[in-house]
């Protein structure tokens, strides 16, 4: 890993004292991993770059290479950057027939990690989105909607302590 197994965020507590807490996103994405057998599961954190933000793929498992370091998206831009600037998910269940060969260059992380199908959601704080969670298969399993809807409950389970979902489906 990037030996950040564990991140510290000021919580704000009780009487508006700030605690200090930890986080750790490594054994939160591998929880999520295992628990559905996906190939890849990577967590883009937001990072604020003089007023623009960009994200990088920070905690990654499952990776077939380390080109997922030099991914930099900024707001609008791959899965990441278009589920941080809408706030909602992203659900492709097959690459292949979804993205046209001219728009895979938009999704470099499909690119680089051979993904055929994935899901992404936002993880908010403070209701703002300060991570994207993705996760995906590189071989016949999909991700339906089913799987997506059950993914998205262990990932509110999981990363729940510091992270709600403010986001509402449609219906």
């Amino acid at each position: 890993m990037t030996g950040k197994e564990q991140l510290t965020f000021p919580i704000l507590g009780v009487n508006a004292m700030y605690e200090q807490q930890t986080f750790n996103f490594e054994q939160a994405i591998q929880k999520i991993k295992e628990q559905f057998q996906f190939d890849f599961v990577a967590l883009a954190l937001v990072q604020s770059v003089q007023f623009h933000f960009v994200l990088k793929w920070e905690y990654v498992l499952g990776n077939r290479s380390m080109r997922y370091k030099r991914i930099i998206l900024q707001k609008g831009k791959g899965i990441a950057g278009n589920v941080f600037k809408t706030g909602k998910p992203m659900l492709m269940t097959n690459v292949e027939t979804e993205l046209s060969k001219g728009d895979l260059f938009n999704y470099p992380i499909v690119v680089a990690e051979g993904l055929t199908s994935f899901g992404a959601t936002p993880l908010y704080r403070e209701g703002r989105v300060e991570a994207v969670i993705l996760a995906a298969f590189r071989n016949t399993r999909k991700m339906t909607p089913e799987r997506f809807d059950q993914f998205e409950i262990a990932v509110t389970e999981v990363f729940g302590t510091y992270y709600n979902k403010e986001m509402v489906k449609e219906i």
